[in-house]
């Protein structure tokens, strides 16, 4: 993933963006993605430079699979499409957050989101954290 030197390897990312991204030091950005309309958080994937710059100009969100080590398009194998509505850097430059609109399931397991099956804590429920008033 990244050189010798730590920097990422060479993409065909605007080189205007590249120099705003602060990469983890294997030279990725977690990439939040967010149904568009709704606001749901759907996934959070990986995107090196060349994952953004295929993302930013397909329309369709490219991630880069540390499990794999290569490039993947979400819906590509699935039909889970996620077309790009909006791609926004935070305030830190460390994190992505990619509007979509999905089509079917975002998680691989088939679940609409990789956030439903394991709640640690729902509305109004008992933390169970001392003097947390819930």
């Amino acid at each position: 993933m990244t050189s010798a030197t730590g920097t990422p390897p060479s993409s065909n990312l605007a080189p205007e963006i590249a120099a705003r991204l602060k990469r983890s030091a294997d030279g990725l950005l977690p990439a939040i993605a967010q149904q568009y309309d709704t606001g749901e958080v759907l996934m959070l994937g990986w995107m090196d430079d060349e994952a953004l710059h295929r993302t930013l100009t397909t329309g369709r969100c490219t991630y880069w699979s540390r499990s794999r080590q290569e490039y993947w398009v979400k819906g590509d194998t699935s039909g889970h499409v996620q077309r790009v509505r909006s791609v926004a850097l935070d305030c830190d430059a460390d994190t992505l957050l990619v509007k979509v609109d999905q089509t079917g399931a975002a998680c691989h397991t088939g679940d609409r989101t990789c956030f439903d099956a394991d709640v640690l804590l729902a509305d109004g429920a008992d933390s169970g954290v001392p003097g947390s008033g819930r």
